[in-house]
């Protein structure tokens, strides 16, 4: 496990109530991307944290990220393994631009596509979450080729371990990181819990997730206030909790809204808590 640059983001944080807190923080983030889309004009938020800070969506699948891959593997429900390989790829890649540009036609012919991204130099989104080498057969393989010659390779082997996992994303995630040996997993956890959006079939969207680093510190905050033994039973809890207090959201949670939130969370409390500053990739523009 790799060492948490955010384990004391929350030290010291009072909140009375973490579970309203996380759904003030839903509320008020899902309302402002509804003042964009109806073409509100800055702030869309009187809360300077939301004015000055970047924060993903609510729902992932609002995010421009995950618009893009979305678009981008539609259509290829039907074969699960070129769905596997669209989605890793786009996990690997994770930037809209690049993705925009790019069908899975393209993916086919890997020599010419690493050529073309290699040429671009910054073909990939190197911000969101760290893509580290992996290790396939004892040989080492960067981002890029991994990306590209590495997963054409073995697209069918990563469709059989997601078959062999039950529908479960932890036990994907953990099956194939097995295959591909890295220290940070995270790259991978999405780009399974991603093919829940086209084929619940192959991975449960109620699923349980791992905990990814920067969700860690607000899930043992509201682990400890419900008085639960783990972070599966806090999400659970959470999942039912949404009734009492979002009832109005526009879809009901999963596991994976809950850890993912829980990460925005842990952003927003930072900043209250004076251990985030507003700079550098964390100073919102208007692109974002």
């Amino acid at each position: 496990m790799p060492e948490n640059p955010y384990a004391d983001a929350l030290v010291g944080l009072k909140l009375d109530d973490p579970v309203l807190a996380f759904f003030n923080f839903c509320r008020e983030r899902e309302q402002i991307r509804k003042n964009r889309k109806n073409g509100f004009l800055k702030p869309w938020s009187k809360d300077p944290i939301f004015q000055s800070g970047r924060f993903l969506n609510v729902f992932r699948e609002d995010d421009r990220g995950s618009k893009s891959i979305i678009k981008f593997c539609s259509g290829l429900e039907d074969d699960l393994t070129q769905l596997v390989h669209a989605v890793f790829f786009s996990r690997w890649c994770n930037k809209q631009e690049t993705l925009d540009k790019l069908t899975y036609q393209d993916l086919l012919k890997i020599e010419k596509l690493n050529a073309r991204l290699l040429a671009e130099n910054n073909w990939c989104n190197l911000t969101a979450y760290p893509v580290e080498a992996v290790v396939w057969n004892n040989v080492k393989s960067n981002r890029l080729n991994t990306a590209t010659f590495l997963f054409d390779k073995i697209k069918v082997r990563i469709k059989d371990t997601l078959l062999e996992s039950k529908r479960n994303a932890t036990v994907a995630t953990n099956k194939i990181n097995k295959l591909l040996k890295m220290e940070n997993d995270f790259p991978i956890f999405m780009a399974v819990i991603d093919i829940a959006w086209f084929r619940p079939d192959i991975i449960n969207p109620k699923s349980h997730v791992p905990t990814g680093i920067g969700a860690i510190a607000y899930l043992d905050i509201l682990q400890n206030h419900l008085q639960l033994n783990n972070h599966d039973e806090t999400c659970d809890k959470m999942i039912l909790l949404q009734q009492e207090y979002w009832p109005e959201a526009k879809r009901k949670f999963h596991p994976i809204d809950i850890e993912y939130l829980s990460c925005e969370c842990r952003k927003y409390y930072s900043y209250v808590n004076g251990t985030k500053k507003f700079e550098g990739k964390n100073l919102f523009t208007s692109k974002d």
